[in-house]
């Protein structure tokens, strides 16, 4: 095994193999594939803190409930694309039970993963109006949705949220919508990398905005609930997690099983719309697609080109855990705390060894442990801190990636599965904090 920190002539190897000129705007993906070449070359295990992979079993409900469908023959049969009645319903009540919203069973359609509901969304958004084209994102956020629009085509504007909380969030937003031209806005609650979590003071002024300037708010959910510095997940008792679908009929919400259902490997989510959207009608949408209602163009044209439907048994399979958790029989936020602990406990390995959290403040209070959290060093970039880290076995993904204005990486949690893994974190950022003096 090579000695730690590795030579530089490893990481440079990595890097020209995949083609990568700057590991700033390297992929989770990406980031992923140079650890895993780096630890062939050198023998040694890294740290993988890039890529968002459940590190909790997958419920069992849901497991129990795609094997009886697969049972009873579901595979042979092209799944219908407005998803199983039941899916749909168990859709409306967990978004009630956990969002305090009111959303009907028909605007609760099936997706494969939230991956695939932001994809379609961000195409059929940008379809409505000839003058209103651009997503707007509120950064730092999921890397791979930046990626869509730019292969779409689609052109986007975005704003640091680091910046621009409370009473600033307002004008900032508004100096984008005025233009005219800004179809969608997109963020995720709690915030992919930051973990910041917007208020719903905040989000009334997502809404309002929204509804002013005719513009679609596509609200990603994927860490529903997962604001652990409140008592979330209590069905149908507040408080709720906090939506722009209370302030608005301009929404459309991502609710994957991902994250909250450790249900990634199977690609199921739902893409939630308001009735007032949902029947919505485009006329742009009616000459382009003889299709002009919007609920029915995002399911027979953007869905059915994409994929043509989503698998059946992981529809029932997300029918079976929604029931579950909004029955009060599966309790997915006390599960999912887990990765509060293990943020807390990395947190202060890193706090010791020099790091300082970039997304520090939410507001007044200390930004929540949870799924993320991001941390720079000293004057390094982005690019130079990853690197460095690199060296030293740990794997992770740069702020530029996200859209972030600030330098640093994205640290997840979900991958130290082991309790020597935390061992391993404190003495390889021991070894970086020596050789960083």
């Amino acid at each position: 095994m090579m000695k730690i920190p590795f030579d530089r002539s490893c990481l440079r190897s990595a890097l020209e193999r995949m083609d990568i000129a700057d590991i700033a705007q390297a992929t989770i993906r990406q980031s992923g594939d140079i650890a895993r070449m780096m630890e062939r070359e050198t023998g040694a295990e890294f740290l993988h803190l890039e890529m968002g992979v459940p590190g909790l079993p997958p419920e069992r409900v849901g497991v129990e409930a795609e094997c009886a469908a697969l049972q009873e023959g579901v595979a042979s049969r092209y799944p219908a694309m407005q998803g199983i009645p039941e899916l749909k319903k168990q859709a409306s009540r967990f978004l009630e039970a956990f969002l305090g919203v009111e959303i009907a069973p028909e605007g609760c359609v099936p997706t494969v993963g939230s991956m695939q509901g932001s994809f379609a969304a961000f195409l059929m958004c940008s379809q409505f109006d000839p003058a209103k084209n651009k997503i707007l994102f509120i950064d730092p956020g999921f890397p791979v949705q930046r990626s869509q629009v730019r292969i779409l085509g689609i052109p986007s504007e975005s704003f640091d949220i680091y910046d621009f909380r409370g009473e600033k969030l307002g004008p900032k937003i508004e100096s984008y919508l005025a233009a005219g031209d800004v179809a969608a806005i997109v963020y995720s609650n709690p915030n992919n990398p930051a973990w910041v979590c917007l208020t719903e003071e905040e989000l009334r002024t997502i809404g309002e905005l929204a509804t002013k300037y005719d513009t679609v708010v596509i609200e990603d959910l994927a860490y529903l609930c997962m604001d652990f510095r409140k008592p979330l997940g209590r069905p149908f008792e507040p408080p709720y997690q906090a939506t722009v679908a209370r302030y608005t009929q301009n929404y459309i919400l991502l609710v994957s099983g991902s994250k909250i259902f450790s249900y990634a490997g199977q690609r199921i989510a739902v893409a939630a719309l308001s009735e007032t959207l949902r029947r919505r009608d485009y006329p742009a949408l009616r000459r382009r697609y003889n299709i002009g209602r919007l609920g029915d163009a995002f399911v027979l044209v953007f869905l059915y080109a994409a994929s043509s439907g989503t698998s059946h048994s992981a529809q029932h399979a997300l029918a079976a855990m929604f029931r579950a958790a909004a029955d009060g029989e599966l309790d997915f936020v006390g599960e999912a705390s887990e990765y509060a602990r293990r943020a807390r406990l990395t947190k202060e390995a890193f706090l010791r060894h020099g790091f300082r959290i970039v997304y520090d403040k939410d507001r007044d209070e200390a930004v929540s442990d949870g799924f993320f959290y991001t941390v720079g060093y000293g004057t390094m970039t982005s690019a130079e801190l990853l690197s460095e880290l690199l060296l030293c076995g740990i794997c992770a993904i740069s702020l530029t990636s996200t859209g972030s204005r600030q330098h640093g990486i994205r640290v997840c949690v979900s991958q130290l599965n082991r309790p020597e893994q935390f061992d391993l974190l404190e003495e390889r950022l021991r070894i970086f904090a020596e050789t960083h003096k």
